[in-house]
Parts: C-alpha cells; sequence; structure tokens
C-alpha cells in the first residue's frame, strides 16, 4: 500500500464511499487515486453580484494544465463536513473567508489523468462573492465570465476549459452548453 503524504508531509485521508455517499472506510488520498475508490471532492462555482463566473487557470503540474476549471475544488477529508471541506479549500485556492453559498448537487466524475485513477463524487455549490482571488499555487491566473461569455468561448475556444469544468457545465448547468 502506496501512503500519501500532502504539501505539508501530512498523510491525508480521505473516506471511501458508494454511490449515495455512504461512507464505507477511509484510506489515504493516493491510494483512492492509484486505485480508483470513489471519494468525496467539493467544487464551487464562485459568481459575483455582476453575475459573472471566476474561473482560474490551472498551473502546469496540476490536472488541466494551462485550462480554465472551477476555482474552488479539494477533497474532503476523512470525518470533515461537507461544509466545513468547501470553507477551507475557498481559503486556501482564493482566499475567500466570508461568503454566501448554495448547494447545487452531487455526481460521480471519472477520469484517468497525471497516471491515476480520479474517481470523484463531486459536491457542487455555488459561492456568493465579490472579494478579489488570492490565487495559491495550484493556479496561474483567473477571469471573469458572464454566462454569454462562458458559452461563446466554450464554442469558440473548447480548449480553453477542463474536462472536469465542461462536466459540471453538462451536468449541473446544461443551458449555458445550449
Amino acid at each position: 500500500m502506496k501512503i500519501g503524504i500532502d504539501y505539508i508531509g501530512i498523510v491525508e485521508m480521505v473516506d471511501v464511499v458508494d454511490k449515495d455517499a455512504n461512507i464505507l472506510y477511509k484510506t489515504p488520498k493516493t491510494n483512492a487515486h492509484d486505485l480508483g475508490l470513489l471519494h468525496k471532492t467539493v467544487i464551487a462555482e464562485v459568481i459575483d453580484r455582476k453575475e459573472r463566473w471566476v474561473l482560474v487557470k490551472q498551473a502546469p503540474d496540476r490536472q488541466d494544465a494551462g485550462q480554465y476549471v472551477s476555482p474552488v475544488g479539494g477533497h474532503v477529508k476523512s470525518g470533515e463536513s461537507e461544509v466545513d471541506a468547501l470553507y477551507r479549500e475557498a481559503e486556501e485556492e482564493l482566499g475567500l473567508k466570508d461568503f454566501r453559498y448554495k448547494f447545487i448537487g452531487k455526481a460521480v466524475f471519472n477520469r484517468r489523468i497525471l497516471g491515476r485513477q480520479e474517481n470523484h463524487y463531486f459536491i457542487l455549490y455555488e459561492i456568493y462573492s465579490d472579494e478579489k482571488p488570492k490565487l495559491n499555487h495550484e493556479s496561474v491566473g483567473y477571469e471573469l465570465f458572464t454566462k454569454q461569455k462562458l458559452k461563446k468561448q466554450m464554442i469558440n475556444n473548447p480548449k480553453k476549459f477542463g474536462d472536469a469544468f465542461y462536466f459540471i457545465i453538462k451536468t449541473f448547468y446544461p443551458s449555458i452548453q445550449s
């Protein structure tokens, strides 16, 4: 068994879940990826009061490198609530601490990338904030998109966006693609 160490030297544990998000057992995050085990990940679309979506451009060492993706996304640690994970990830990835949010839905996203099997149980939220993002090492930039601009860019420049973001749009926001 491979033991996963996160960037501060601690083994990051996640809960393996079934298709209904019932917890089965916990395992190191790297094992979940190496073995393709289903585990929870919070994702959030950040929307400002002008209804513009904040998307981040992924760093070269990340999945969907160089492409725009949802600005908040990260694993729910074993024993952590989904909302606590949302707040932790929003602060880590964008510096957001004080915001309103709304639960949107859940869906399984499974793909092979970066030599591992990501079998994520996406838990999607919308975050409402006008705060300017403070990016961490996972992103190299951000851009604001109206729904119209997003729809147009997805048609005219499809490689600008990552696969996980397309999955979110197709699953939860089909009107943007149509």
